[in-house]
């Protein structure tokens, strides 16, 4: 039996770039110092998210545009070590800048994905990512997304079917915009992202981390709520909307054979019988 010990963060972080490092430092040598092989940062770790969701309110230059190949990302690599890393940060590419996650071990980069879905005004500061696609790591086969790309059941079935036996969606999901809860463990925003983080692991039988921003950034409160879930959707490790460190430990081959013995969603799909196009299904 080979377990691996991986661990989703719940942290606060902001437009000061070195700061941002320092904490990602922090948490990295913590969660070495637990035997963590695997760790998920949140989605815009790396310079902070946006100020605000609405249009035209709270709006700044946004966060620090970082290359995939540049200095900043070889430094997160060097802090990873031995150590598989996920990260989220804004991806200078060309013209465009994308709200991106970069996948990294100490030998560089493994994988980097674009958030595909954009929420609210969040396509005002982001070009859009365009697929879903898994990639081999030390610790396994694994697949990323960002925050609302998790809203969509699509998303991680498309990683789920390229192999991905982790599924790794960092986030800066805020609590309700409207009749917020003054309690963020009673908040509707925080239900749904926790929902969704047990949905997407149950329907696709594999494992899942779930790391978000803590605190306030702007306008933004957002819930915490870092997790790790296995297969059976059941919830191995999470740290409430407090910032912290979800650190759980599983086999995962062993966790996806049992899960997937009897009732194997992936294996009993009928796709010919999802296809619109087809008439198949009609409203």
């Amino acid at each position: 039996m080979t377990t691996l010990r991986m661990a989703a963060v719940a942290a606060e972080f902001g437009r000061d770039l070195e700061e941002d490092f320092q904490i990602a430092e922090r948490l990295i040598k913590e969660a070495r110092e637990e035997g963590v092989r695997l760790l998920a940062l949140p989605e815009a770790c790396l310079g902070g998210y946006l100020l605000s969701l609405n249009d035209s309110a709270d709006l700044d230059e946004g966060p620090p545009t970082l290359a995939l190949d540049g200095p900043e990302i070889r430094r997160l690599a060097a802090l990873a070590g031995e150590m598989t890393v996920v990260a989220g940060y804004c991806e200078a590419a060309g013209d465009a800048r994308y709200n991106s996650v970069v996948c990294v071990t100490g030998d560089g980069v493994l994988g980097n994905h674009r958030k595909v879905h954009q929420p609210l005004s969040e396509d005002a500061s982001y070009a859009s990512g365009d697929r879903f696609h898994a990639f081999d790591t030390p610790v396994g086969r694994i697949g990323m997304m960002i925050c609302y790309d998790k809203a969509f059941p699509e998303s991680a079935r498309a990683l789920a079917l390229d192999g991905a036996q982790i599924g790794v969606c960092v986030s800066a999901w805020p609590g309700a915009r409207t009749n917020a809860s003054a309690d963020l463990e009673q908040d509707r925003w925080k239900r749904r992202f926790d929902l969704f983080d047990r949905a997407r692991a149950l329907e696709n039988q594999i494992v899942w981390l779930s790391a978000n921003q803590a605190g306030t950034f702007g306008s933004l409160r957002f819930v915490g709520s870092a997790k790790v879930v296995d297969p059976g959707g059941e919830v191995l490790a999470d740290t409430g909307v407090a910032a912290g460190i979800a650190v759980a430990e599983l086999d995962v081959v062993q966790a996806l054979e049992t899960a997937r013995r009897s009732m194997g969603h992936l294996r009993d799909r009928r796709p010919e019988t999802y296809d619109l196009a087809t008439g198949a299904v009609t409203a």
